[in-house]
């Protein structure tokens, strides 16, 4: 299982932080403050067990030690659609959970694809990771970091600059694991 926390996190590191598609990440990463699970279930239903599980340790967690979950789930949910569907579930769970508004969940795929775009489009990268992960996120510590950086609205249209600027090229000279 290590070998894909070690994946996510080279993703993580070179794409994410490396290319600043989100100016949050880099201050949990040098905290350590991100937990990386890897959940070896089959189904979506056991899927959302295990996200269950890490949305109640996330909420009762202090935030000065874990602030944030990436639960990756690298035989479930393969298919982008079937994954992009289990999100209204996740939102859901959040809900039936009294959580909302405490915690959101976040997703990248390895064929994420945002609607209106082909799936080859270099913006769809963005949200791609080495393998299915759930982001699960503290709506407090998103709030600090968005007051915190003036212009957060603008990130979605400096990332998709970014990755047009790098082209299949430039994303492929980072060397990014593939699930």
């Amino acid at each position: 299982m290590s070998i894909h926390i070690d994946h996510t996190r080279t993703w993580l590191e070179r794409a994410v932080i490396g290319l600043n598609l989100c100016p949050f990440a880099k201050a949990v990463a040098v905290k350590d403050q991100i937990r990386y699970v890897v959940t070896e279930v089959d189904t979506p239903a056991e899927l959302m067990e295990a996200l269950a599980t890490e949305l109640r340790l996330l909420a009762e967690a202090d935030p000065a030690t874990l602030d944030t979950t990436l639960l990756i789930h690298p035989k479930v949910l393969t298919d982008f659609l079937d994954f992009n569907w289990f999100m209204e579930l996740a939102d859901q769970a959040l809900e039936e959970m009294g959580l909302e508004g405490v915690l959101q969940v976040a997703h990248f795929h390895p064929q994420f694809q945002f609607a209106d775009t082909l799936a080859d489009d270099i913006t769809n990268y963005t949200n791609r990771s080495p393998y299915p992960t759930l982001h699960l996120l503290r709506e407090d510590s998103v709030d600090r970091a968005v007051d915190a950086f003036p212009e957060a609205s603008a990130i979605y249209e400096k990332n998709i600059d970014t990755l047009r600027t790098l082209g299949h090229a430039g994303w492929q000279a980072l060397d990014l694991p593939k699930g």
